[in-house]
């Protein structure tokens, strides 16, 4: 069963382009090196500028987990931090066929 994430991220004022730059650099290894990553997207929200939703489909819960034990992943919290207005908020979703 592929596993879905929402993770939604509020980014302090005058912080996007920093966010989106980290990210971006994220999401590129992301997609170049985890064939069981489906679909990693960053999102922005047209009611408020600050705040983000990565679209994130797996194919199993091994791809989720190798995901989060990437050396980019764990090296990109550092940078994203600083620019965060709290913590993330994480939804895990189960796909439907």
């Amino acid at each position: 069963m592929g596993i879905g994430i929402v993770a939604t991220l509020k980014v302090q004022d005058g912080k996007n382009a920093d966010f989106e730059a980290v990210f971006a650099d994220l999401a590129r290894q992301v997609r170049a090196n985890e064939q069981g990553c489906l679909m990693y997207q960053l999102t922005r929200s047209q009611s408020d500028p600050n705040t983000y939703k990565v679209l994130e489909l797996y194919k199993d819960a091994e791809a989720l987990s190798h995901h989060g034990q990437t050396d980019y992943f764990r090296a990109a919290g550092p940078k994203l931090g600083p620019c965060l207005a709290g913590r993330a908020e994480i939804e895990r979703l189960d796909t439907v066929e």
